[in-house]
């Protein structure tokens, strides 16, 4: 006899994985509480993506970065409702998220520059950990700041496997060197022994799951990849691959000139690497108010 599984009890399963810490826990908990009024006593096989859209313009009263929150947790119970076989399919997925409304002084301070923070960078890793290939990907592309398309485009006779570097060829069809540290070496290393196809020139290769054939891998195939491992994460849901790129940069403003940073990254303005010096001396006033906030509640 068939039965219904209901929204809420998928949710309560959701809620009591033991990775969770107990504050993500609580935050999930408030963030779908809204959802399980409405509809928790619904069979999840029943409610449909326009339901669930619905629902999310329901919740307009939010800033559009809690929206954003509240969108990400509902896709991740979503993608658990897939993987323990309650649904075959995500229903919202690929949906976009809501735009900042400029009518109520919202304004996007990510527009330009989105970078992985220091416990993002450390899911991340860990996620693709078990996936030699994705693991290299993300570590060459967060260790040498090079785009993807570039990375994509080498062969393996292209890297320098002795001195840790390679070259790409970039926007203008200019060349420079990209540089990576020994992690990514050892990822890379790794790489080479169990994943990639020896049959291709290509650095990064895949193989047809019918036709068998070995080609160089599509961009489209590690973005296919890069949400499957991310998506299962709110915390990863809005990271782009770009983002490694942008987190290379600002981790190395006011570590090095402006104009080595500009070299490293291929820009041909020097205003585009001046974007992320705007972005570290945003962090830095940051950091500098939450340390005076901490004197201050200390009464020193």
């Amino acid at each position: 006899m068939y039965i219904a599984v209901t929204l809420a009890t998928v949710a309560t399963q959701f809620l009591e994985r033991p990775e969770l810490s107990k504050t993500t826990r609580t935050t999930y908990e408030l963030s779908l509480l809204p959802l399980l009024k409405e509809y928790g006593s619904w069979s999840i096989e029943i409610i449909s993506r326009q339901t669930l859209i619905e629902y999310l313009l329901s919740l307009s009263h939010l800033k559009y970065t809690t929206h954003h929150k509240h969108q990400a947790i509902l896709q991740s119970l979503l993608n658990f409702a897939v993987e323990q076989g309650y649904l075959k399919s995500n229903p919202i997925r690929g949906l976009k998220q809501r735009q900042p409304d400029k009518e109520k002084g919202e304004h996007s301070t990510d527009e330009v520059v989105r970078f992985l923070t220091s416990e993002q960078l450390s899911l991340l890793y860990k996620t693709v950990a078990c996936d030699a290939r994705m693991n290299a990907v993300v570590h060459l592309l967060h260790r040498t700041g090079c785009r993807i398309s570039e990375l994509l485009a080498l062969n393996l006779e292209d890297v320098d496997l002795d001195k840790n570097k390679f070259q790409v060829i970039g926007k203008g069809n200019k060349q420079r060197w990209c540089f990576y540290s020994q992690d990514a070496s050892t990822a890379l290393t790794r790489y080479l022994q169990l994943g990639r196809h020896q049959s291709h020139p290509a650095l990064f290769t895949a193989q047809h799951p019918v036709t068998g054939r070995i080609s160089r891998i599509s961009y489209r195939t590690v973005h296919d990849y890069w949400q499957q491992f991310t998506s299962s994460y709110p915390q990863l849901l809005s990271v782009r691959i770009h983002d490694l790129r942008h987190t290379f940069a600002t981790e190395r403003v006011g570590l090095m000139g402006i104009e080595e940073l500009r070299a490293l990254m291929g820009h041909e303005s020097i205003q585009t690497t001046l974007r992320y010096q705007k972005v570290t001396s945003s962090k830095a006033e940051e950091v500098a108010q939450r340390a005076l906030n901490a004197l201050i509640d200390t009464g020193r």
